[in-house]
């Protein structure tokens, strides 16, 4: 079976039928599980995902109902094998007891971690493939059908770091494979979905420039300038103000990859 988590919530059987999951706190008790496949979620951490600081007197009782209906889904839809036991009790709380291959976002993960490993052996074209692999199990937002609560959100908000950071990492693989205008529409799409990204700007310049569109290269400089002093009242960071001055004095930039291979980045990115 498969649990799909990186878009809506999607749990689908070998046989490749999709469930359906209709109550909506029994669909935020599995994510919450899922999003931590094997590992035991305290009952504590449960109750605070449901109900916030306002838990009702019955919230234990209520929380093992939601389990219940949960157990009762995967066996009425034949989910998984009769003797197979998956959402498993386990003091102080629940575990999902998955393979890593059986959620989307472990296996996002762990592709995400290799294509860095490759991109940091200068195997190039590998850990572009294996990047694009891991990104492309994305669907849309994380559990964008799931009403989540502080404790979920926060582990959403980590997935969708992750993603910023396997993007930056292929991006990065791709510029030095010297995709330069291959990267153009994506880069301009990313500005505007991240415009605060000062990263994905940077790329956005220096692909331009190494496409022979210098002008726009400045142009692009001016609009980060432009978003950063209306939405916060500062200017681009000294590495990418660095990166419109090479582009006024020599009008041809080296890679912010091969400037410092060592990790400094253009701007704060997840690790």
């Amino acid at each position: 079976m498969r649990f799909n988590l990186l878009g809506p919530l999607e749990i689908v059987a070998d046989n490749g039928r999709a469930a359906t999951l209709s109550t909506p706190k029994v669909c935020q008790v599995l994510a919450l599980l899922l999003i931590r496949p094997n590992e035991i979620v305290s009952v504590g951490a449960l109750v605070e995902e449901l109900w916030a600081d306002h838990p009702p007197r019955s919230a234990v009782t209520t929380l093992q109902t939601y389990v219940y209906h949960a157990r009762r889904i995967f066996a009425q839809q034949e989910l998984v094998r009769p003797d197979r036991e998956l959402l498993v009790t386990r003091p102080p709380g629940y575990l999902v007891d998955v393979t890593e291959d059986e959620v989307d976002a472990a296996v996002f993960t762990r592709l995400t971690r290799r294509g860095r490993t490759l991109l940091d052996d200068g195997r190039l074209e590998e850990a572009s493939r294996v990047l694009r692999e891991a990104l492309d199990l994305w669907r849309g937002a994380a559990l964008a059908n799931v009403s989540a609560g502080t404790v979920l959100r926060g582990q959403i908000t980590h997935l969708e770091e992750l993603k910023i950071r396997a993007i930056e990492l292929r991006i990065e693989a791709e510029q030095r494979l010297g995709r330069h205008r291959e990267l153009i529409p994506e880069l301009r799409a990313l500005v505007c979905a991240y415009p605060l990204n000062e990263w994905f700007h940077a790329q956005l310049i220096t692909a331009l420039n190494r496409s022979g569109r210098r002008a726009e290269a400045l142009q692009a400089y001016h609009d980060l300038r432009r978003i950063l002093d209306e939405e916060l009242g500062v200017l681009p960071t000294p590495e990418v103000q660095q990166l419109q001055l090479e582009l006024l004095n020599i009008g041809h930039l080296p890679l912010p990859a091969d400037r410092d291979r060592a990790g400094v980045e253009l701007s704060s990115s997840p690790s």
